[in-house]
């Protein structure tokens, strides 16, 4: 097509992101009941949403007519009461935490501009880097799967924008200790993103550092340990002139009607979030424990775990998982995990002895 030379040119360089596969599609695929399948892919929590959640979308429903607050103002105030900053260190997005990389990339991203990753890790940081006209610059983690300060560093130049962190890492599962991020922050002015998706269930967090750096930023999401996944909905503990100018450039009305609804809700209900979080540290425990026999399994401070099947790949093992109706993430398509990594969220008591016995069988 004549239009097709448009695109940005670093657009042809983006691998589209891989999602978990789901539930209607293997149901379709291998002509099983969609009610006998057991989703752990897409590191979602298997308790469901809050049930005040739910209940505050009903109850503002009705309202869908009329535009949200601008500023996200109330959602933003509560979520500052729940990590203890004010106001004006908290921004929004009403994408995940997809839209906060976003936003941030209109703001430091420019043509020729890099981002450094340490890899394997979540994928969208390369495609947003390459999707606003940046450069990727990758950095392989250690056998560990830790980072070394010291190679991350030794990627940091003039064209260094942003340096990507995700702790808990997304698919390793390990989190980074904070005289590591204390180290990378000190020794560049680069702005330094901490991506925190998973750490409610770390039971430790690096936000208390937003207070003494200027070059911080700490994204969470209500996806994991709320249940709200398919509310889309991110937010970030920023320095105030970072909250200034990203309220510039973010998109106007953000935060949609149902999705604060349902944030509020969900921060007011801590009976919920503490039965998410024990339900993962036990069913972490669980799976580890009985797979740890069969395979090497990382530890975790997340909501899944990652295993190494080897010397089968992690293909063969995944789609033998389907077969069986138990839908995992087959970690082929992280860049720099190899080809025998596996990624299994952590379910139900019930759902992860499922899990087990069918590992049982097949490995």
């Amino acid at each position: 097509m004549r239009f097709e030379k448009l695109v940005r040119p670093t657009v042809k360089d983006i691998k589209e992101y891989v999602p978990g596969k789901s539930i209607e599609e293997i149901a379709k695929k291998y002509g099983l009941d969609p009610a006998t399948i057991i989703k752990l892919g897409s590191n979602e929590n298997p308790l469901g949403a809050s049930p005040l959640a739910v209940l505050a979308i009903k109850e503002k429903a009705p309202g869908v007519h009329l535009y949200p607050q601008a500023d996200a103002l109330e959602l933003r105030k509560a979520i500052g009461d729940h990590t203890g900053y004010p106001v004006s260190n908290i921004v929004v997005s009403g994408n995940g935490m997809d839209g906060i990389f976003d936003t941030m990339m209109r703001l430091f991203m420019s043509p020729g501009a890099e981002s450094i990753i340490p890899i394997p890790t979540f994928s969208y940081y390369e495609i947003s880097t390459l999707a606003n006209g940046g450069k990727p610059v990758f950095v392989e983690r250690d056998p560990d799967f830790s980072i070394s300060p010291e190679k991350i560093l030794g990627k940091v130049n003039e064209n260094t924008s942003l340096i990507f962190l995700c702790s808990p890492n997304n698919p390793s599962g390990n989190s980074i200790p904070e005289k590591d991020v204390r180290k990378i922050l000190d020794s560049t002015d680069a702005i330094v993103f901490i991506d925190e998706a998973y750490v409610e269930f770390a039971g430790s967090s690096i936000t208390g550092l937003v207070r003494e750096y200027e070059n911080l930023i700490v994204g969470r999401t209500f996806s994991k340990a709320f249940g709200l996944a398919g509310m889309r909905m991110g937010y970030a503990i920023v320095p105030e002139w970072i909250a200034r100018v990203y309220m510039k450039v973010m998109t106007p009305f953000s935060m949609d009607v149902l999705s604060t609804a349902a944030g509020l809700a969900a921060l007011k209900d801590r009976e919920y979030l503490n039965k998410s979080i024990e339900t993962v540290k036990k069913g972490r425990m669980q799976l580890s424990g009985a797979l740890g026999s069969l395979c090497k399994v990382y530890p975790s401070d997340a909501n899944f775990i990652m295993i190494d099947v080897s010397p089968r790949s992690a293909k063969e093992v995944s789609e033998s998982l389907l077969r069986k109706g138990i839908i995992i993430r087959d970690c082929t398509s992280f860049r720099g995990a190899g080809k025998s990594l596996i990624r299994i969220s952590v379910g139900t008591e019930v759902q992860n002895e499922k899990v087990i016995e069918a590992f049982r069988e097949i490995l």
